[in-house]
């Protein structure tokens, strides 16, 4: 009976000891005796201990910094570059089985193949080019770790260029053009301005002088159709009467010092200031029968 329960213990701990949990973000490879023996999804696994062993995978995304390395570019400039690479392990059986039996430690590969990549394309692009290019270099830094990489079961997600800096002097220097452009750019915005405000009160000084011109045109245009109508008045109630007028007034002086003046009463004169007393001068009676 005691043999029975060490046996039994000893069942129990291999089993026990056996059991492995991959999770969703990882495969699987076992082996038995060091020779690949049967792939692993995620899920419950049981292995014979010290017999088999299981290597854990993980097929997520994942990211590996290049680290900042000094590059010289075409234009002899030793430029501070760094970048980040952004890939995963696929999960299908071969590719997880290419990322381990194809290549030894696939993250410290892919840095320092990235790391190489930089400075071959680097160095052939001047410090302006290879800032105003970043686009560009990312693309060929990614097409090559891509090409590269095939045979790793690997999927080169992204590239991103992390920083490309100038030497200290030379940035100074850039710092220094940057600022003087952007003053330029900020005088040349405020003539504009100005030059913009100084067209605006002109036009409206036009536009002033103009309303003034208009209302003085209005206005002369009004006196004149004003002495249009005197003069048609003038000419239409006092024309050949010039004369009469000229009596009128001569009547007028001497009536102011109460002068007695005799006007015969078959002249002009009488109809005239019967007119203008509301008074109609009688006609002579023709004599009847001469």
């Amino acid at each position: 009976m005691n043999l029975a329960y060490v046996v039994i213990i000893v069942a129990v701990f291999i089993f026990l000891n056996g059991i492995r949990i991959v999770r969703p973000t990882h495969r699987g490879l076992i082996e038995r005796l060091g020779k690949y023996n049967r792939f692993a999804m995620p899920g419950f696994h049981w292995i014979i201990p010290l017999i088999e062993k299981i290597y854990p995978v993980n097929v997520t995304e994942q990211m590996v910094d290049a680290e900042p390395q000094e590059i010289i570019t075409n234009d002899n400039l030793n430029a501070k570059v760094d970048a980040q690479v952004y890939f995963k392990v696929n999960s299908d059986e071969e590719s997880v089985k290419s990322s381990q039996y194809n290549v030894f430690s696939y993250q410290y590969q892919i840095v320092n193949l990235a790391r190489t990549t930089l400075r071959n394309i680097i160095g052939t692009l001047t410090l302006k080019s290879a800032n105003s290019e970043r686009g560009k270099i990312n693309a060929e830094l990614h097409n090559t770790l891509k090409s590269e990489t095939a045979s790793w079961g690997l999927e080169i997600v992204r590239t991103e260029l992390k920083e490309i800096d100038p030497p200290k002097d030379v940035q100074e220097t850039m710092n220094k053009v940057v600022k003087a452009e952007n003053e330029k750019i900020s005088a040349i915005d405020y003539a504009t301005a100005t030059e913009t405000a100084a067209d605006g009160q002109k036009r409206a000084e036009i536009k002033k002088a103009e309303g003034i011109k208009q209302a003085n045109i209005l206005r002369a245009e009004g006196e004149a159709e004003a002495i249009k109508l005197v003069n048609e008045a003038a000419e239409h109630y006092f024309v050949g009467n010039a004369q009469v007028l000229r009596k009128l007034e001569a009547v007028e002086k001497s009536l102011m010092n109460n002068a007695k003046v005799v006007i015969p009463s078959n002249t002009e004169l009488v109809n005239v200031i019967g007119e203008l007393a509301g008074v109609l001068p009688l006609k002579r009676e023709e004599k009847q029968g001469k």
